[in-house]
This record gives C-alpha cells, structure tokens and sequence, in this order.
C-alpha cells in the first residue's frame, strides 16, 4: 500500500531530513512540500542531495494545499505547529517533529515557551522505558497525532532510563553534557552558526536550568523511574554540522555494580533495532551514526565519585528527529518499524 505524504517546512534541516529518508521508503510517496518564505522555489535548490525531488515546487502552507494526504510532517519552529494542524483531519496522520505536543504539563509548557499549550499527542519515542514495565511504542500503534522527541531529549532519555527504571540510581543529581552539532540549531541564519564562529571554537548555551527541552527529559525520565526526577543539562555548541554526544552521569544506589547496570540496558534494548549497547571499555563517537537511526551507548562506572557514567551518540537529524518520526509514523501506519530505516547505511 502506497500512502501520500506532505512535508511541511521542507526547505529546513529537518525537512530535508525527513525527505532523503522518505525516498528510501517503499510505501511513501511525496505528493506535496511546502515552506514559508521559499514559498515558490524548486526545492533541489535548497536540498541538491535530494534529486528524485529535485523538480519539486514548494507549495505555500495552507488548509487548501494539505488537505487530502495520508501522513503530514511537521517541521516548523518552536510553537508553530499547532495552527497548522488545526486545519487536518483527523483520519490523517499527523507528525510534529517541533516542541508543540510533546509535554504534558500546561505550566511547564508556558514556563519555557511563553505560550499558551496546545495539548498533547503520542510521544514519539517507541523505545521510552516505563515504571509499568511496558515501553512507549504500545501507545504509538494506530495513532493519528504523534509528537516527535527534542533530540538532545532522546540521547539523555536513552542513557539514563534503564539504570532509573531498575531502580540502580538515585533520581536527584542527574547530570548531562552535551556536544552539539550545528544544525541542531536549524537552518535560519545566526551569525553564531557561521564557519568563522564555530571552527576552533566550542560554547554552552541554554546554560542553568533554562534550555527548553529540561522538562521534556525530566517528564521521560519521570516514566522510566515510576517517580520525579531532577536533571542538570547543559549543550555545548561544536565544530560539526550533525550529530550529538551525550556524556551524562548519575548517582549509584548502594549495592549498584557495573555488572548489574550493563544487565540491565541489555534487558531494555537487547531486541531494539537501533539502539546498540556497546561492549565494556568501548564508548560511541558520533562519526559512527552519521545518516542512521542508530543510539549507540556505552557505560562506565565512576568508582571514585560512586556514579554511573552513560555516553550516547546519536545523529540529530535522523535518531533525534527524523528517523523517529519515521520510525513512529510505521506503528501508526500499521507496517514494519524498522521499514524505510537504514541501520548500515553511510553518511548522507
């Protein structure tokens, strides 16, 4: 069965993301594409990689041009999806790869964003860890609204649940540091994103408790761990287009050995397709899941300072958005999870 997909703000980051990896699926076909202020231009354009839709004209983003789709993506900015999709059906299926739906709770969502909340959809992480000793895709199967994870959330979410969930660390005092690649920051112009700003150079941002996805891990976290938790997370900006590495830490319960931590991440992601644990000693670069849907993670303990140390390395654009989205939209859609995903695939 074929199903026809719009793209909306296909002319970004995430767009063209979502596209290459669309054009590897055998049951999507692009029937629209649609951007803001490219409005009008032909997208090989902006995306010259993406030459089976080369000739394709972005369309303007209206009610009009979506109507009638099987599945609409949504890649817009922070607080810009909602609008647009007020204007679908509901028999459509529906992704956000922005912020728009992800949280549950109003006050956290006016607190970081300074808007009035949406409302919430089906969180789009099929592998989340839950207290109930059941995982997130259950949720995600025949959904038609699907919110697609922040992607520093899924490479903290990823490190940290299975040692919450086995109750292996404490849930206060988590901490994470990030390396971020620049196109986490999207395509729009910034003077900090220029070559001459970023090369030789690396700087924390959303630094304090401030950055915006903070309540999105600590909700996920929360799921995991059955109770409340608290994270100290902090991006680092560095000299690389793509990708995240994901140092985080936390404190060791009395009793906690490595042996029962690597335990129990092979008890949550042995039968996960795209998440990899890593032999002992070996630890994840982000070179090795440049243009995959892979997390690859390796584990430490800190026997001087009595914590867990977890690192992750995903790509930000295909495990941290795209490849999710993609990888959520086939549950909903009722076909394989891992169809249209490369796991060997190459850089794009």
């Amino acid at each position: 069965m074929t199903f026809s997909v719009a793209v909306v703000g296909a002319s970004g980051y995430v767009g063209g993301e979502l596209l290459r990896l669309i054009s590897q699926h055998p049951e999507l076909e692009v029937k629209t594409v649609t951007a803001n202020s490219n409005a009008g231009e032909r997208l090989g354009k902006l995306h010259p990689h993406l030459t089976s839709y080369a000739n394709l004209t972005l369309a303007e983003t209206s009610a009009s041009t979506l109507a009638g789709h099987d599945v609409v993506f949504l890649a817009l900015p922070h607080a810009k999806s909602a609008e647009v999709a007020a204007w679908l059906d509901e028999s459509t299926l529906v992704l956000d790869c922005g912020a728009d739906f992800r949280l549950e709770d109003p006050a956290a969502w006016k607190h970081f964003y300074g808007t009035e909340h949406a409302g919430t959809w089906a969180y789009g992480m099929p592998e989340l860890l839950r207290a109930n000793d059941s995982k997130q895709r259950e949720e995600l199967r025949g959904a038609k609204r699907i919110a697609v994870p922040g992607c520093n959330v899924t490479a903290i979410t990823l490190a940290l649940a299975p040692a919450l969930n086995a109750g292996l660390v404490e849930p206060v005092d988590l901490v994470s540091v990030l390396s971020v690649g620049s196109s986490g920051a999207g395509r729009s112009f910034k003077t900090s994103l220029l070559f001459s700003e970023l090369n030789e150079s690396a700087s924390a941002y959303g630094v304090g408790g401030v950055h915006r996805h903070t309540p999105e891990i600590e909700q996920n976290l929360a799921k995991a761990a059955g109770r409340p938790v608290s994270v100290s997370f902090t991006p680092v900006l560095v000299p690389m287009s793509r990708g995240i590495l994901a140092v985080n830490t936390a404190r060791l319960k009395a009793d906690t050995t490595e042996a029962k931590l690597r335990a129990a991440f092979e008890a949550a992601y042995a039968s996960e397709t795209f998440i990899h644990l890593l032999p002992e000693g070996e630890f994840p670069s982000t070179r090795s899941t440049l243009g995959v849907n892979n997390a690859l993670i390796g584990l430490a303990v800190d026997q001087h300072a009595g914590r867990l140390v977890s690192v992750v390395a995903i790509d930000n654009l295909v495990k941290g958005t795209a490849g999710a989205a993609i990888q959520s939209m086939n549950l909903a859609l009722g076909v394989s999870e891992q169809t249209g995903l490369t796991v060997n695939g190459v850089a794009p």
